[in-house]
């Protein structure tokens, strides 16, 4: 048992997968529980998703919590096609993976986010990689966990480079620009792990080939979906050459910050057009003493991509 707890508040897509998979290789954390959210799916999707690579992984014991369907400003939710694209259909790179076993819990996400922060206190880290929904119907709901979780690391933003969906704004603080706001306003720890980052973390069918000359049942799951991933990306964004690793990377950067450098800022997000979902300052707490949220702006890449396929691989090696 480790001392840190982490919950993954996933939209689980293919680099969700990732970040399952990267969680559940990293011995300096238990991953007491994944919460789903809509995006790259809709909600009731990511949940079965996540159950999926739980049970492909084989830890069934890890409880999955359905979340909000839709953001906190409207009453529905339709899948992008970008999203289609990107992480097919199923979300999951249209690779067919068998029906989990084990059902969602009745818990709801929010209310369980709050029960663990209390329980878990300092040694909680929540790791949104979609939109900010949940995790902000869980401040409004109970606003004393801002105190009590030790960090919140999201993949998400954008501040030195444009948005994905506009020049902006990248695709999860765009889902729900109001929900993103109230948690980068709040007196939660932050560190936030965007686009500057994740566009340099690649991955590559050199390292998919490695997973599926292992011959196990996830190594060549994943290298299935993770090869669609790379072939949308090589349609959508050439200039990359491979995929990029946003939500892992903000699982890797959650356990060991060194990974990065960073710039505290007191942030928010511009929730009206034309520069709605950007990430930027906060002018109005410039001036503060303190600041809550880290920006990550630069990351180790080489020592990273190490880390994650040493990860990945040895977890894939016995699945």
């Amino acid at each position: 048992m480790a001392q840190k707890k982490m919950i993954l508040d996933l939209d689980t897509g293919i680099d969700d997968a990732l970040a399952i998979a990267y969680a559940l290789a990293s011995d300096e954390v238990d991953l007491i529980g994944i919460t789903s959210t809509y995006g790259n799916v809709v909600t009731a999707e990511a949940g079965q998703n996540s159950l999926r690579i739980l049970e492909l992984l084989g830890r069934t014991d890890i409880p999955v919590y359905l979340g909000l369907p839709h953001s906190s400003t409207t009453d529905h939710f339709d899948v992008m096609q970008v999203s289609k694209d990107i992480h097919g259909v199923n979300g999951i790179g249209e690779v067919s993976l068998p029906t989990a076993q084990r059902a969602v819990e009745n818990k709801s996400a929010v209310d369980f986010m709050i029960e663990a922060a209390r329980q878990y206190g300092d040694d909680l880290i929540i790791v949104p990689t979609g939109p900010m929904t949940n995790l902000a119907a869980a401040l409004a709901q109970a606003p004393e966990i801002t105190a009590l979780v030790g960090n919140v690391t999201f993949m998400g933003g954008a501040l030195t480079v444009p948005g994905n969906v506009t020049e902006v704004g990248e695709a999860n603080i765009n889902q729900d620009p109001a929900a993103a706001d109230q948690v980068l306003r709040s007196p939660f720890n932050l560190t936030m792990v965007g686009l500057d980052v994740t566009l340099r973390t690649l991955l590559t069918k050199k390292e998919t080939q490695l997973w599926r000359d292992l011959g196990t049942k996830s190594s060549v799951a994943f290298a299935n979906i993770v090869d669609y991933y790379i072939d949308a990306y090589a349609a959508l964004n050439p200039q990359l050459h491979g995929c990029a690793l946003h939500d892992p990377l903000a699982v890797g950067v959650a356990l060991d910050p060194s990974l990065v450098q960073t710039i505290g800022l007191n942030m928010k997000v511009e929730t009206e057009a034309p520069f709605a979902a950007r990430t930027v300052g906060d002018v109005d707490r410039l001036d503060l003493p303190t600041t809550n949220v880290q920006v990550a702006v630069n990351v180790d890449v080489p020592k990273y991509l190490q880390r994650f396929m040493h990860r990945l691989t040895a977890l894939f090696a016995h699945n």
